[in-house]
């Protein structure tokens, strides 16, 4: 296929793009005006790409797919109203823009993937939660409801929409995990507050093969929840991160401090429990590469056992 790839130089782009690549796809890399995009860091092609006028390269015309990652690092710096409007901003205005642009081809892609978040389920406690549950009514909640609302407009163009909620991605080189590791690192690791919270969690690679599997399959549609079908508590995590790394788990990190840090962040993103499962995803019959949390972190760390 020929696929058109929003926010291809973030975590999930970066190793996405060459894994379609791989497989046998054309890889267009929607690029915005004044983003540094180094070709021979990365695989396909780059196509201009301007949502705030909607401009939209030629090599765009003939698409199959079109894959959404674009949006600002959730937990890159404070919530204060400007950054909320930013994060807003660069999800629900580009997705919309960019499906005006789609909408003005004369030859539309089959399949949108945009991409979401678990955070759409709110702090749930111990329920569990599938892609039929209801959405919380918080700041990320209102967000993924909103990013996908407007990525569902495509359907009105004929397009297939699939909703990527990610969980907590773990990866070696980027996302939350190198961050959560640190500390490990220096003996001074621990639970996060009371560690009773519920972590969904999913490792890189077998993002990409979800969404691999949702570009290639006609039967997937509508949110999914791309997470493991094993989450955990966050005392649990961090006792397997703990036992994977040989390093002890003394030291829980207060809930006061991660607030004074952090502020609303620290709630949202810390604090908060979703214990999500990928119904969808089994129904579907997909099988993951990294169901289990402990064999997932032996390969993504290169542990030894």
């Amino acid at each position: 296929m020929k696929i058109l790839v929003t926010g291809s130089s973030g975590l999930v782009g970066s190793a996405l793009v060459p894994a379609l690549v791989k497989a046998g796809h054309t890889v267009c890399r929607l690029v915005r005006p004044g983003s540094v995009a180094k070709d021979e860091m990365h695989d396909g092609f780059q196509v201009a790409w301007n949502p705030a006028t909607g401009e939209l390269g030629g090599a765009a015309v003939g698409a199959d797919a079109v894959m959404n990652l674009a949006g600002a690092s959730i937990a890159d710096g404070r919530w204060s109203a400007k950054r909320k409007a930013e994060l807003r901003s660069s999800r629900i205005d580009t997705t919309r823009a960019l499906i005006a642009a789609l909408a003005k081809m004369n030859a539309r892609p089959r399949v949108l993937v945009s991409a979401s978040a678990t955070g759409v389920y709110g702090n749930r406690g111990d329920e569990l939660l599938t892609e039929e549950s209801q959405p919380g009514n918080e700041f990320l909640s209102d967000l993924a409801k909103d990013w996908e609302a407007e990525a569902l407009k495509a359907e009105a163009i004929g397009v297939r929409v699939v909703l990527a909620r990610f969980g907590v991605i773990l990866a070696r080189d980027g996302g939350a995990l190198p961050k959560i590791v640190l500390p490990f690192r220096f003996f001074a690791g621990g639970k996060i507050g009371s560690g009773e919270q519920w972590m969904s969690w999913i490792s890189l690679d077998d993002v990409i093969e979800i969404l691999r599997f949702a570009l290639e399959n006609g039967n997937v549609r509508g949110p999914i929840n791309v997470i493991s079908p094993q989450p955990v508590q966050n005392a649990e995590f961090t006792k397997t991160l703990a036992s994977v790394l040989h390093r002890p788990a003394l030291f829980p990190a207060p809930p006061f401090a991660l607030r004074l840090a952090l502020g609303e962040m620290a709630d949202a993103l810390l604090l908060s429990s979703q214990r999500v499962l990928p119904k969808k995803l089994e129904s579907l019959g997909y099988h993951f590469l990294h169901p289990d949390l402990k064999n997932a972190l032996v390969t993504i760390l290169d542990a030894p056992v």
